[in-house]
């Protein structure tokens, strides 16, 4: 029996492996691919050549990127057109977007599919080999794979890669409210980026329920799909900022989001290069294209919309399991009468004794309270312990797996140990808390969170062994194991995903779902002899990844620190600053920051921006032009005032930002583009953001109350603090990248102006 008890632990032990194994394909480099098929080294080549500079909106490398994915579709013989334009989405955030274009033309007069990806990169060092180099990567070769079969579509597809999605999805909102194709389509299929590796997970769009788009992906039969339900209620309750949300907000039109968000420290950084990029996570795109592609490029799109949504899931061997909202309450009823016949079974035969049923409480809000305490304060830990991790503002370092390898082996020592202390309390009577538990919690989510009801399935798994437990004395280890299967195949990867997507902040749900999926499997643990022992190589695991942790937390040519300068021309009181977002400062920065850094006082830029700035010290003043502005009209019309002023760079910049004073804005139009009624009445005091191109004028046309006194502030910014002749700024050292999300590396001018 202690035999089978160790091999029953190794096969667990596999099981958590496979868990995470499954997931994605294995990129193997083959060069005899058949044309007709997907090649993930054929799609590494567009992501070689896309991602070879930074190629924001605005940068030189923006058109030689467009330019190559024009090419590339003509030489599929594709009719390729253009759309360019002026939007400031729904954001405010003003630029010109130039869409890149084609169809291939299908024998029915159905819907069209729209294979859907943007090509700019985020402003201003991000190269954009994962987001979204991959995603044009992988619809250009999935396009050639697809017309090599030389098979007529049924329906017509249309290939969209879109312009400026990082900087408010102006691209997917000019196609969707300005191209006549955009009433074309059924369905569209987008491929994005949150990271640089891992598996890509399936995120659907749609205004009503998901039944019809579910049934359909399960007969596309993808080889490896990665999705749930639960994702898809986070999802929905989320402000999510796709392309696709474009098309479902302005255009009712379904979808199907492709995304991998592990290594999110590349993202939108200047790591996010060619050679970084996970060949498993491109083949994963692929494999997802492919069979899309020639399902729905048949399929009846007209149809697609339902009101039922399916509670879904992915499992190893079965793919994608699901079943309809309507079964989540009865399923739940099944659960909570086995429980209580169990329960009545249990007592009649004196299985279970109200006492040791009691105790049995006692190990589980340990573990709980615990490691839900450790997970809560994991971050402030670290930060506190290692502060340069605070300037890396993606909230998941580049240790970040390792840490989260500390956590869930600290959580397994407790919850080893604390059920080790118990031991006198049977398997049978040690159950009915976990089980208690995760009743709550099941039936929580099918009240608040019905996508996560698919939680209830390896609750089944936990009441069977209940079952066995209460009928057996010595049940066998391997049928335990069997019985806690969907439960480590379900919960496993979501004990990384969180911390992955969410940040370390939420390690707290890592450390909750290893307690909980250790309850899960108490069934098998509960007859193990060796608990202590295990406690105590789980605690030695959690020492050695702890070490392992501390070993790889410096900063690297492979783990560079993100730094940040800026220079900054206050023309209202004619004085210069130099200024920085860090918060651990390096040698580069710091000589311009110097001693006598001091934290900015409140009328600085740092309230201005998603993240403050935390030092500024006193600049050697340059001649730094102030942009030219023109009143070209102000007058009264009733009870309004009309001021209309063209802002005209006189040097090289890539953005300038609009701030007023609080006052109600009745209409505002950037460029001829009026921003919508709702963003003026939710926005704070930002008006409007132009990213601009080829050193564009901004014409700015606003209308508000006579009796009101109106204020703007612009910030004017360009991208060249490293290259500009009047400043001698030393190359960033190989060991730091820009900071990512803030205004970097730039030369900023500030002014005011006051309209009474």
């Amino acid at each position: 029996m202690k035999f089978s008890r160790t091999l029953a632990l190794i096969l667990l032990a596999l099981a958590v492996y496979w868990s995470f194994k499954s997931l994605m394909p294995v990129y193997e480099a083959k060069k005899d691919v058949p044309t007709d098929s997907f090649s993930a080294d054929r799609a590494l080549e567009h992501v070689k050549e896309l991602s070879k500079e930074p190629h924001a909106v605005g940068f030189p490398g923006h058109e030689r990127a467009k330019d190559y994915v024009i090419s590339e579709l003509k030489k599929m013989g594709l009719t390729t057109t253009i759309q360019d334009g002026y939007t400031a989405g729904d954001w405010g955030n003003l630029s010109k977007a130039t869409n890149i274009l084609a169809r291939i033309e299908g024998s029915g007069n159905g819907k069209a599919l729209l294979l859907l990806s943007h090509y700019d990169s985020n402003p201003h060092s991000s190269y954009g080999a994962s987001d979204a180099g991959s995603g044009v990567a992988t619809i250009l070769e999935g396009v050639r794979a697809f017309l090599s079969k030389n098979k007529v579509p049924n329906n017509d597809i249309i290939i969209l890669i879109t312009d400026a999605e990082e900087l408010g999805l102006n691209g997917a909102d000019l196609f969707v409210n300005k191209h006549p194709w955009a009433k074309d389509v059924g369905l569209a299929l987008n491929f994005e980026a949150r990271g640089s590796g891992g598996p890509s997970y399936m995120l659907i769009e749609t205004n009503r329920g998901n039944g019809n788009l579910i049934k359909e992906f399960k007969e596309a039969h993808p080889k490896y799909p990665v999705a749930n339900s639960l994702a898809y209620s986070i999802y929905k309750m989320l402000p999510n900022d796709t392309d696709l949300t474009v098309f479902r907000e302005d255009g009712d039109i379904e979808g199907f989001n492709f995304a991998f968000i592990d290594d999110h420290f590349d993202y939108h950084t200047a790591l996010d290069t060619y050679e970084r990029l996970d060949r498993n996570t491109l083949a994963h795109q692929g494999s997802y294209l492919m069979p899309l592609l020639t399902h729905f490029s048949d399929a009846d799109l007209n149809n697609l919309k339902s009101l039922n949504d399916e509670v879904y899931y992915n499992l190893p061997f079965y793919n994608m399991v699901s079943y309809p909202f309507e079964w989540i309450w009865p399923m739940f009823a099944v659960a909570v009468l086995a429980f209580v016949l169990l329960l009545f079974w249990g007592f009649k035969t004196k299985k279970l004794h109200i006492k040791d049923v009691l105790k049995g409480f006692l190990p589980v809000l340990i573990t709980l309270i615990v490691n839900g305490l450790a997970g809560y304060f994991c971050w402030s830990i670290i930060t506190w312990w290692y502060p340069g991790f605070k300037d890396m503002l993606h909230g998941f370092t580049y240790n970040g797996h390792t840490y989260i390898a500390v956590y869930v082996m600290f959580s397994l020592f407790v919850c080893f140990y604390s059920y080790h202390k118990f031991r006198k309390i049977s398997t049978p009577n040690a159950l009915i808390a976990p089980i208690f538990i995760w009743l709550i919690i099941c039936g929580l989510v099918a009240q608040y969170l019905k996508g996560a009801s698919f939680f209830i399935v390896p609750l089944y798994g936990l009441l069977a062994g209940l079952l066995v437990t209460l009928n057996q004395e010595k049940p066998n280890p391997f049928l335990m194991v069997f019985l806690a299967l969907p439960a480590v195949l379900i919960y496993s990867p979501f004990i990384k995903m969180f911390p992955v997507g969410l940040g370390l902040k939420m390690m707290v749900a890592a450390t909750l779902l290893t307690t909980l999926l250790f309850f899960l499997v108490l069934p098998f643990f509960g007859q193990l002899k060796s608990k202590g022992r295990l406690a105590y190589l789980f605690l030695f695991l959690f020492f050695a990844f702890g070490i392992t942790s501390h070993i790889q937390s410096n900063f690297n040519e492979k783990r560079p620190k993100p730094s940040s300068l800026l220079y900054v021309y206050n023309a209202d009181t004619d004085s210069t600053l130099w200024a920085t977002y860090d918060h651990k400062l390096i040698d580069w920065n710091g000589q311009f920051l110097g001693n006598d850094k001091r934290r900015p006082n409140a009328e600085t830029i740092s309230s201005k921006y998603r993240t403050n700035l935390n030092y500024v010290s006193s600049a050697p003043k340059k001649d730094i032009k102030a942009p030219y502005i023109d009143t070209v009209i102000d007058t009264i019309i009733g009870d309004n005032r009309i001021i209309e002023l063209c802002i005209t760079p006189k040097r090289d910049v890539n953005r300038l930002e609009v701030f007023t004073n609080p006052i109600d804005i009745s209409s505002a139009k950037v460029n001829r583009i009026a921003l919508s009624s709702y963003f003026l009445e939710h926005r704070k005091s930002r008006l409007v953001t132009h990213y601009i191109t080829n050193n564009d004028f901004t014409e700015l046309q606003l209308e508000f109350p006579k009796d009101s006194v109106l204020e703007l502030t612009l910030y004017e910014a360009s991208n060249d603090l490293l290259s500009h002749p009047d400043f001698s700024i030393p190359e960033r050292p190989k060991n730091s990248i820009p900071m990512p999300f803030v205004l970097n590396d730039a030369i900023l001018t500030i002014k005011t102006l006051r309209f009474d």
